[in-house]
Order: structure tokens, then C-alpha cells, then sequence
């Protein structure tokens, strides 16, 4: 039948919005990778224009008129899915006014920059003012939606990034976690320290680096002529059909953090350019929430790169790009990628550990939220948290509470998608393992293509056309269960 007009206007709409939304992040990428220091001003406006921009589109006054219009509409499943997705983008956006959107743009554009300047000195006080700024700012926002979507202020920020998802949930799976821990890392850290330590790999220039993570990206199937690979301070990935963009970060004495750097962020490339083509610039065409993106990202990096099968074929190639080294010999690398060892910083943890770096700050920003934790606490709190959940000394808040930038880039809310992730990359991976029992033996010959099909129709091309728990149950047989986790870590580090 052929369409009425309120539908297709909203698609109209929302297309419109969705290009303010490219334009944006390819102003973000260029302020992390390229953009001279002066700048950070004159972008920070430009950046808040356009939040302004896309907020008055999606709060248009005739927007209700037109959602109620659309739903008498004979419209297909994917259309109705659409619609829906625009209805939540609705509600999310009419919770704030022009102004306190535009405040929170200016407040996390001024306050990420200082964040660079801070961790670079280890100066907390340095950039505290500004974060006091966006966390007030945080707040408002967070009550606004918390009465605009019937929830808890922390329950609707994470809602932002894992939709259908509650701290209720998230207690119990990060409770029982923290218990299972220091059980389970005695008995890894006792079984691995019967062979030694494995040995490190020799300093190797960044120029030498970049050639083998040129060639890992392209061996996951990302597109050159298509996206690029630059460097920033803190590795991401943005972008939209057709300009996918990576940065990652080099440091000599550690080759392997960039290549591991790079194909977790090529797993989220995969994603975005897998999402529905039919459906781009459409809601339901987007990727569904963090929990889901954070499960791609995993799935390549730590589910497929550091399965033994894979680590084979990456010591020869390490070893055929950057030279020889002992530490590239197979089994020297294979237990250098799975060593197990806590330490302070998020983004080089072993699987096993991560997840307590992430239980930490999510612990942290609820109170931070709710003012229980005064701000000027924070290094004090997040230091003892680390002592009590890992039993590290953080020696400096450089590797301590200014390490991630979400907080000073105003992701509260964010943190938890990143272990919920994790467990639901270990559920996809025994899923496709069932259905590709061919994954194994291509990961030892460096090929993604059976895995990366099998979540580019499981995961990708499905877009929001579902909601979480209809996708996860529709890719594994049930909804997401933390005990796939379990076994996973058990396999790799205790049976293997």
C-alpha cells in the first residue's frame, strides 16, 4: 500500500538528524587526532550548535501530531520498528531543554580537553573544577530523564547505553563477580607461574607497529578504502557507512597494546558497517546499545584474537613485521596474550581482571551521581577501591581516576556495557562455535570471514530491529547469562 505522509515525513526527519550526527563525529575524531590545541574552543561551539541543532529537530512541535498519525498507518514489521526507535530518540530528547543540552556540550568539550593536560601531569586538581561542572550538569539531566522515562536518574543514564538494562540487574552479575575473583585468580596465578614468566617483547619502533596493525585491521575485513587508522590519546572507533574511523595509541616498549587495540576496535567497526544497509540514517538501522557493541568489539579481540588458534598465525606474523623476538615464539606469545596479572589501567587488563576495573567505576559514579561521594574524594575512593578489588597500589592519579576520559567527557552511565559485553561476547562465541564449527581452524590461518559472517547475520544486519533481550535470544537460544562467561575463563585459563 502506498505510504501516507506522516511516516514518511518522520523518515525524513530523521535522516536529517542522523547526518547531524556523522557531521559530529567526525568533528570528535578530528579533535583527538588532529586538531591544533587552539582549537578546542571554537570546536566545543561548533559541537554544541549542532547538539542544539539535532535536539530542536527531534523536539519539533509537530512531532507528537506526527508519531500519532504514522501509528494508523499501514506500515511493514521494519517500519514499525522504526517508528518505535523514533519514539524513544522523542522521549529521551523532549526530557531536556535548548539550554541545558547545550550547557552539557559546552561543559564536556572544555572539560575533555583539560582531562588531556591533567592526565598528562597526573594533576586530578587541574580538571576538577570543570568534571564538578559536568557532573552537576550529569545530574539535571539524569532526574530529567529519570521523570521522563518513569526510572531511577542512574537507571535512565544507563538506558542511554544499554537499553532495558537496570542497576538491578547489574548488582547482582557484578556482585557475584567481585566473589568469584579472588578465588579464580589464585588458582590462574598459581598454574601459570609454574612455567615462569613468559618473556617480553623487545621495544620496536611505532613505524614498524603500524604495519601490523594495517595488517590485522585488513585481515578482520576492514575496508581501507572505506575508514582509516589514526592515533589518539585514547583508542575509539567512529563514523558512519562508507568512513569508518580507528585510532589506537603506540608505545615502543609495548607492540602487542596497539595490534590488541586495534582489532577490538575493528570488532566495532564491523558492526557499524554491517548494520542494515537498507536502513541507514534510520533508527532502527543503528546499532543497539552499548551492551551489544562492546559484545563486537570482545568478540574480536579477546573471544577470537587471544584464542590459541589465532595466536599461532599473529607470532608469525609479529614475528615476519617486526623482526625476530623470543617473545614471538608460539608458545612463549600465546602465554604472554593470556597472562594474567592485575595492574592499574583499564584498557590493558587481561579478561580476567578487566571486569573488576569496570565494577570499580561503576561502583564510583553512583554515589558521584548522588553526592554521597564528594568529588574531591574520588582518587582517595577509586584507590582503596582497587586495593580492595585487584590488591594494586595506585601510584598516581595519571593511572588512577584520570585514565578513561568517558567521566570527563560526561558517559556516566557508560561503564557497565563494557564487562556486560564481555559476557555476552563468551555467549555469541559458544553459539557461533555450534553453528561454524569451522572457526578455530580459519582463525589459525588468520582468517575472520566464517566468524565475521556469522555475527554480521546474527548481530549486524539485525540493526534495533529487536530489542536486546529478542536479539541475544534469537542469537544464542536465551537471554544474556553471565555464566558463559564463567566457562569461558575456566576453558582458557584453568583447562587449557
Amino acid at each position: 500500500m502506498e505510504q501516507d505522509c506522516a511516516y514518511k515525513t518522520l523518515e525524513a526527519r530523521f535522516r536529517q538528524i542522523a547526518l547531524y550526527g556523522e557531521v559530529a563525529s567526525v568533528l570528535h575524531w578530528d579533535a583527538a587526532t588532529m586538531m591544533p590545541p587552539d582549537g578546542a574552543s571554537p570546536r566545543g561551539e561548533q559541537l554544541s550548535e549542532l547538539r542544539v541543532l539535532r535536539h530542536r529537530a527531534v523536539t519539533a512541535a509537530d512531532m507528537a501530531d506526527l508519531f500519532s498519525a504514522a501509528e494508523q498507518e499501514d506500515l511493514d514489521p521494519w517500519q514499525r520498528a522504526n517508528l518505535r526507535e523514533m519514539r524513544r530518540d522523542h522521549r529521551f530528547a523532549t526530557a531536556l531543554p535548548d539550554d541545558l543540552v547545550a550547557a552539557i556540550s559546552d561543559a564536556t568539550s572544555a572539560c575533555e580537553h583539560m582531562w588531556r593536560d591533567a592526565r598528562a601531569t597526573s594533576d586530578f586538581a587541574a580538571v576538577s573544577d570543570k568534571l564538578s561542572v559536568v557532573l552537576k550538569l550529569t545530574r539535571e539531566s539524569a532526574v530529567a530523564y529519570g521523570e521522563a522515562l518513569d526510572l531511577d536518574p542512574y537507571d535512565a543514564l544507563l538506558e542511554s547505553y544499554a537499553p532495558g538494562v537496570r542497576s538491578a540487574d547489574i548488582d547482582p552479575v557484578f556482585n557475584d563477580y567481585a566473589a568469584f575473583l579472588p578465588g579464580f585468580l589464585e588458582e590462574v596465578t598459581a598454574r601459570q607461574a609454574n612455567n615462569g614468566l613468559p618473556v617480553q617483547p623487545k621495544p620496536v619502533p611505532v613505524a614498524q607497529q603500524q604495519k601490523l596493525v594495517a595488517r590485522l585491521a585488513g585481515a578482520t575485513g576492514f575496508r581501507f578504502d572505506a575508514g582509516r587508522i589514526d592515533v589518539s590519546a585514547h583508542p575509539f572507533s567512529t563514523g558512519y557507512r562508507g568512513d569508518q574511523r580507528i585510532t589506537v595509541s603506540y608505545h615502543e616498549d609495548d607492540p602487542m597494546a596497539s595490534v590488541m587495540a586495534v582489532l577490538h576496535e575493528c570488532g566495532h567497526a564491523a558492526y557499524e558497517a554491517g548494520l542494515p544497509a537498507a536502513w541507514t540514517r534510520q533508527p532502527v538501522g543503528q546499532a543497539l546499545g552499548m551492551v551489544v557493541h562492546e559484545s563486537q568489539s570482545l568478540s574480536v579481540e579477546m573471544q577470537a584474537s587471544r584464542s590459541p588458534e589465532f595466536l599461532g598465525w599473529l607470532a608469525a606474523q609479529a614475528m615476519d613485521v617486526l623482526g625476530p623476538d623470543p617473545a614471538y615464539e608460539p608458545n612463549n606469545f600465546r602465554r604472554l596474550q593470556q597472562w594474567v596479572q592485575p595492574d592499574f589501567i583499564r584498557v590493558e587488563a587481561d579478561e580476567v581482571t578487566y571486569p573488576a576495573h569496570v565494577i570499580l567505576r561503576t561502583r564510583l559514579e553512583r554515589p558521584l551521581l548522588s553526592g554521597d561521594l564528594p568529588l574531591s574524594d574520588l582518587p582517595g575512593a577509586w584507590n582503596k577501591g582497587m586495593k580492595e578489588l585487584l590488591g594494586v597500589d595506585v601510584p598516581d592519579d595519571r593511572r588512577g581516576c584520570l585514565q578513561d576520559i568517558h567521566w570527563y567527557d560526561g558517559a556516566f552511565g557508560y561503564f557497565p556495557t563494557y564487562t556486560l559485553g564481555a559476557m555476552l561476547a563468551a555467549q555469541l562465541a559458544e553459539a557461533a562455535h555450534k553453528a561454524v564449527p569451522e572457526i578455530p581452524q580459519a582463525l589459525a590461518k588468520g582468517d575472520f570471514s566464517p566468524l565475521m559472517q556469522w555475527l554480521g547475520n546474527a548481530i549486524h544486519a539485525q540493526g534495533s530491529y529487536l530489542d536486546a533481550d529478542g536479539l541475544i535470544t534469537q542469537a544464542t537460544g536465551h537471554t544474556l547469562d553471565a555464566a558463559a562467561f564463567k566457562r569461558h575463563l575456566h576453558r582458557r585459563y584453568l583447562e587449557g
